[in-house]
Formats: structure tokens, C-alpha cells, sequence
């Protein structure tokens, strides 16, 4: 097992490292740069600088580097815990995004977390229930659940929420806490505004897993070891939970390295649409400025998130079904 977990871990390694040169190549490629567009803003506001100005910020920030050099100095800044200088907003990117990064993390955490724990019983009593009402019902929510767009989810649900439960919709606090201190009534009113931001980006990772689920489950449970363990006389229920089940997760397991990214993928229109704190409508500002540091920032994190998720994936894997350590 540790030589298993040894092998997962330099593999990540080496993935993060060709997705930070490949990302950090890929930003640079367009013209321009944020110092420009920043020059462009304040140019339209009626603001300028002097040519003796913005060449020293050039050199300050080494604009006309080579984007070998630039990827060099922010790889060794990232050990001293420096990410780099966002123009757009005239901060570090570090604390910029950490203000943001926990409300992503709870929001994409608590999304995954809602997804599998709707999916997984939603799927077995679907397959187990086959060609039933309910089993239909179910199929027509996922086909719903894939089909709809999460920025028209998102307002379908504003509008329900605002209009018939009477909710506060929009942000993750109310406005008496948007600045007060953390306290057991501010965890409470996130907790009041978190559901539905959740329910938004978890909404087609959830049908999709069901439908997998209940695929898998389907065919497992015409395998031969199922049908010997029922003629050994064990009860459907153990049959279903304690041998088909855990063969079942199998594909579900392995998707959860896609699952995490697609979270934040999903949280970006959620959060622009329901006006999150969260740090993916920062990406979409990045990339509008050419705001490179703090764009591969961000870029980075979802890749952290995806080879976490594969290790995940693997552990969980492994522990399921031991064969997969042998490999």
C-alpha cells in the first residue's frame, strides 16, 4: 500500500508540474498584457501616467520578460509563498484569493458531498425498483438535472425561493453579517444561505451520478456471485448493499477526480449569477485583464484539486477493491 500511495504522489508531481508550464505558456500567449489594460482603464476614466512611469512599471514587473523567465520567478516565488501581483485589483494575489478560497472549498465540499449522498441511495432504489413509477420519475429528474443550464437553475430557484418560501436569496450572508465578525449566528445565517448555491452546482453532477449509479447497479446485479449469494438464502437487502453496492461504486469512484474540478467550474456561474464571495468570478476577471498572475493562481488551485481527487479516487479505490494495489 505505501508503495502504491508512493507512485499516486510522484505521478502528481509531474502532472502539476506540465500543467503549470503548459497554463502559464498559455496565458502569456495572447498580446498584451495587464499593465495594458490597466493603462486602457484608467485612459477611459480620463486618467493617465507618464511614459517615464509606466516604463519603470514595466521593469518592475518584468513585463517584457521572457515568459520563460517570468515562469521562473513566479515558481520560485510560490516556495516563499508569493503568487504573484494582481494589476487589476493592486493587491498580492495570495491574500486576495485566500479571502475567497474558503468560501469555494466549503461551497464545492459541501456540493460533493450532497451529490453522493443523494445519488448513490437514489440509484440503488431506482435500479432495484426497475420499470416502477417511481423509477421513472427518477430518470425524468436527471434527464432534467443534465439538461437545464446552472445559470437558469440558478434563477428558477432565486425567484421560487424569494417569491414562495420568502428566503434571502443572493450572497452567502445576510447584511447585517456580510461584515461582522465570525460568531454561532453568522455560521447559522451561512448555513440559511448556503443551500441554495448548493442545490445550484451540485444539481447536474447529482443526475449524472444517479445515472451511473443505476447503470452499474443494474449490471452487477445480474453477476453470478449475486445470484449465488441469494441462493444461499441472504436477505435482498444485504444482497444489494453489502455485495452489489460496493461493486457498483467502482465508476463512481473513479470520477471523483473529474467530480472536484467540475465543482468549481460549476461554482463560477453560480457565484456570478447569485453574487458568492467565492473566488471564481476572480478567474473570470483575470482573464478579461489579462491579469496573468492571478489567473494561473486560480488555474493552478483547480489542478491541485483535480490530482487530490484522483488520489482520493485511488485510495478509495484501493480500499474498496484490493486488487487495484497490485497494479
Amino acid at each position: 500500500m505505501v508503495n502504491f500511495i508512493a507512485r499516486r504522489l510522484i505521478a502528481m508531481v509531474i502532472t502539476l508540474l506540465f500543467i503549470s508550464i503548459i497554463a502559464f505558456f498559455l496565458i502569456e500567449l495572447p498580446p498584451g498584457s495587464a499593465l495594458d489594460a490597466e493603462l486602457l482603464r484608467l485612459r477611459s476614466r480620463g486618467g493617465n501616467l507618464s511614459l517615464s512611469q509606466v516604463r519603470e512599471l514595466e521593469e518592475r514587473f518584468g513585463v517584457h520578460d521572457p515568459w520563460q523567465e517570468k515562469y521562473f520567478k513566479w515558481v520560485g516565488g510560490l516556495f516563499r509563498g508569493d503568487f504573484g501581483y494582481s494589476f487589476r485589483y493592486s493587491r498580492e494575489v495570495g491574500p486576495l484569493i485566500a479571502g475567497r478560497l474558503g468560501f469555494s472549498l466549503l461551497l464545492a465540499g459541501t456540493s460533493l458531498l450532497f451529490a453522493w449522498l443523494v445519488s448513490i441511495p437514489l440509484g440503488v432504489y431506482s435500479a432495484t425498483h426497475r420499470n416502477t413509477i417511481p423509477d421513472y420519475i427518477i430518470t425524468t429528474i436527471q434527464f432534467v438535472g443534465v439538461a437545464v443550464p446552472e445559470f437558469l437553475l440558478a434563477l428558477v430557484l432565486m425567484v421560487f425561493a424569494a417569491r414562495f418560501l420568502g428566503a434571502d436569496v443572493g450572497g452567502l450572508f445576510s447584511r447585517q453579517y456580510e461584515a461582522a465578525p465570525w460568531s454561532w449566528g453568522k455560521v447559522w445565517d451561512l448555513m440559511k444561505h448556503l443551500w441554495l448555491p448548493v442545490i445550484v452546482v451540485s444539481a447536474g453532477s447529482t443526475a449524472w451520478l444517479t445515472r451511473v449509479m443505476r447503470a452499474n447497479l443494474l449490471d452487477v446485479l445480474n453477476a453470478q456471485y449475486v445470484q449465488t449469494a441469494r441462493a444461499k438464502g441472504l436477505k435482498e437487502n444485504a444482497v444489494v448493499w453489502k455485495h452489489a453496492v460496493r461493486n457498483a461504486l467502482h465508476p463512481l469512484i473513479m470520477t471523483l477526480g473529474g467530480v472536484l474540478p467540475a465543482l468549481i467550474g460549476g461554482e463560477v456561474i453560480a457565484s456570478i449569477v447569485l453574487n458568492l464571495p467565492t473566488a471564481g468570478p476572480l478567474f473570470i476577471e483575470a482573464l478579461r485583464n489579462q491579469d496573468m498572475y492571478l489567473a494561473i493562481t486560480f488555474l493552478m488551485f483547480t489542478s491541485v484539486l483535480l490530482v487530490i481527487g484522483n488520489l482520493l479516487a485511488d485510495l478509495l479505490l484501493a480500499w474498496v477493491d484490493p486488487r487495484v494495489r497490485l497494479e
